[in-house]
């Protein structure tokens, strides 16, 4: 049975930063490229930034968070990592992971969603 477990959230003031981690189970997570979704209030869920399994480390973020946040993986723990640096109040979001195949830099996800982490950016 596939398991996502997302943590790292919580409240900040913009220009902090956090780290969200999902660890993973139930797949063969070396072999899956991963990524991070997030669903604002009253918004539709979006891609946020993904990974590949391979070693070469490729990776795509949307715009809204290029240059600020910047994923990565440990494949013996099975956890991929969102690192968020710089937030901002539009960044406030429940923030999820997934895994699954990445056709034109967006990953489209094969799991069933976890229950989250909720990220607020907040002065």
């Amino acid at each position: 049975q596939v398991q996502l477990v997302e943590s790292g959230g919580g409240v900040v003031q913009p220009g902090e930063s956090l780290r969200l981690s999902c660890v993973a189970s139930g797949f063969e997570f070396g072999y899956r490229a991963m990524g991070w979704f997030r669903q604002a209030p009253g918004k539709e869920r979006e891609a946020v930034s993904c990974i590949v399994s391979s070693d070469d480390g490729y990776t795509t973020y949307a715009d809204s968070v290029k240059g600020r946040f910047t994923i990565s993986r440990d494949n013996v723990e099975n956890t991929v990592y969102l690192q968020m640096n710089r937030l901002k109040p539009e960044d406030t979001a429940i923030y999820y992971c997934n895994y699954g195949a990445i056709i034109t830099n967006t990953l489209y996800p094969y799991g069933d969603w976890g229950q989250g982490t909720q990220v607020t950016v907040s002065s």
